[in-house]
């Protein structure tokens, strides 16, 4: 954690939503006059795309049949952790981008499913924004969680999580339901042990979940939209949280706990901008006292 250089981190397995929070963040930055540095998790996967299949092969022939982007033996957990730390101790820090489709690779003049080369960030930013899969990891090694300011965890129940990433995977990156069911399968131990574990570091957790029947979702045809699902926000740490407010602020939420609030689903982008702001602020106002 720093005071000079705060590191707000976004959790969640793919296709958890991470990309709909950090858009949120992209409007209160931009509102605010708030310079941030945008780190992707998958830069900081070990493989490419081609090195990954070939390392998938040659773990299944070896009898390794749960081999994933999920676990450490796929990800740079090390170098990840070495710059949330470094950035927290001086501003500065390496980093790098994966280019994931043919518009990406135009952009980047090279080609998708490969990484950038490693560069320093710009001396001048206000604070680190991580998003991907491993912002709260912890684990025998490597403790990530403990260099973030702010943590956020999304999670949406599980069949809603595999609704959206076999929807996804299907419409934008033109996978088989085959092969996304057998990656899902594939990942399952991984999300187990290194996903799920990092839920009990967030200070606040967004869970989605469908009020429509989603109890086959290899079948379901459509994502439960914003409005089929109710969205459950619980604070690691209730205290200072102004609950009253954000219900009056809120149309039709309630409190289900003492730190949970619960709010239609179509109502998360204000949510998020109501109770994050003020940790900005906050935050800025730390950093400003500290220089």
């Amino acid at each position: 954690m720093s005071t000079k250089h705060p590191v707000i981190a976004i959790t969640g397995s793919s296709g958890a939503g991470t990309t709909t929070v950090t858009t949120t963040f992209q409007q209160i930055f931009r509102r605010e006059g708030v310079k941030a540095v945008i780190v992707h998790g998958d830069a900081f996967h070990r493989y490419d795309r081609n090195e990954m299949r070939v390392q998938r092969a040659a773990t299944q022939n070896n009898g390794q049949m749960h081999f994933s982007r999920f676990g450490p033996e796929a990800n740079l957990f090390e170098e990840l952790e070495t710059l949330f730390c470094v950035y927290g101790e001086s501003g500065t820090g390496k980093v790098r981008k994966y280019v994931h489709d043919e518009e990406e690779a135009e952009t980047h003049q090279q080609e998708p499913g490969t990484f950038t080369p490693w560069e320093e960030m710009p001396p001048d930013s206000d604070m680190l924004f991580y998003e991907g899969l491993h912002g709260a990891i912890v684990t025998k090694t490597v403790n990530v969680a403990r260099h973030c300011d702010l943590l956020i965890g999304v999670v949406p129940v599980i069949n809603l999580e595999w609704i959206q990433k076999l929807h996804r995977d299907k419409m934008e990156r033109g996978y088989t339901q085959e092969a996304i069911v057998d990656t899902i399968l594939r990942r399952m131990p991984d999300y187990v042990n290194y996903i799920c574990p990092q839920f009990v570091h967030t200070h606040v957790n967004f869970q989605r979940v469908p009020t429509v029947d989603t109890s086959n979702p290899f079948i379901t045809r459509d994502v439960p939209s914003p409005d089929e699902s109710m969205l459950v926000i619980r604070f690691k740490n209730p205290r200072g949280i102004d609950f009253p407010y954000l219900m009056s602020m809120i149309p039709n939420s309630f409190m289900s706990r003492a730190n949970t609030i619960v709010c239609p689903g179509s109502k998360m982008p204000l949510a998020m901008q109501l109770i994050f702001t003020p940790m900005i602020w906050n935050l800025m106002d730390r950093k400003g006292r500290a220089s």
